[in-house]
């Protein structure tokens, strides 16, 4: 999804950075610059790094919400019946850009959402600081992570629904894109 979105605004003639986690997918415009990262401390630098440059941030990735406090160097054999591993949290990127959101920036953020879908995607989105999030539930058959279609819904700061309906991850793009850019296009005119 990211990657369509990144696409997206680069064939609207955007300067994009796309801060991108391990995937096989690769992003082909000459106006993307891909920013490579392996693990969420990575992408939470990546992200911090290029946030005051730019009009509008779209974050679709799915990080984790917690990593293993302590990273093996070795295979870790098996001895016991049971291994115990400690997790810490992983730091909420799209919080940390949200309290440094200037007035004119537009920040989107994804929900996904196994759970009350709309109560706690409008909870993020506000408590986030974003102009609008996309919320999806990802246990919708042959949608979202792995395949070319998904569905979602659009939730703006007036807490207004837009819905996605089923439709490739490319089109879903163009109408976050459009989204966004009637946002921007609206900060430049206040």
């Amino acid at each position: 999804m990211g990657i369509a979105i990144a696409e997206v605004f680069a064939r609207q003639g955007a300067e994009v950075i796309l801060v991108l986690g391990p995937t096989h997918l690769k992003a082909d415009h000459a106006n993307i610059t891909t920013v490579n990262v392996e693990t969420a401390e990575e992408m939470y630098i990546a992200c911090l790094e290029q946030f005051s440059t730019v009009d509008v941030a779209v974050l679709a990735a799915a990080v984790a919400d917690y990593r293993v406090s302590t990273i093996a160097d070795q295979k870790i054999k098996k001895k016991d019946d049971e291994l115990q591993l400690t997790l810490v949290k992983n730091p909420d990127i799209l919080a940390a850009l949200g309290q440094q959101k200037k007035g004119n920036q537009c920040l989107v953020g994804f929900a996904l959402e196994t759970e009350n879908l709309l109560e706690n995607a409008k909870i993020k989105l506000h408590k986030k600081n974003l102009d609008f999030i996309v919320a999806n539930n990802p246990f919708k058959t042959g949608l979202g992570f792995g395949a070319d279609h998904n569905e979602a819904l659009i939730i703006d700061r007036d807490e207004n629904i837009i819905p996605l309906g089923v439709q490739t991850k490319y089109k879903m793009a163009e109408q976050i894109v459009q989204h966004a850019l009637r946002i921007i296009e609206r900060y430049q005119h206040a």
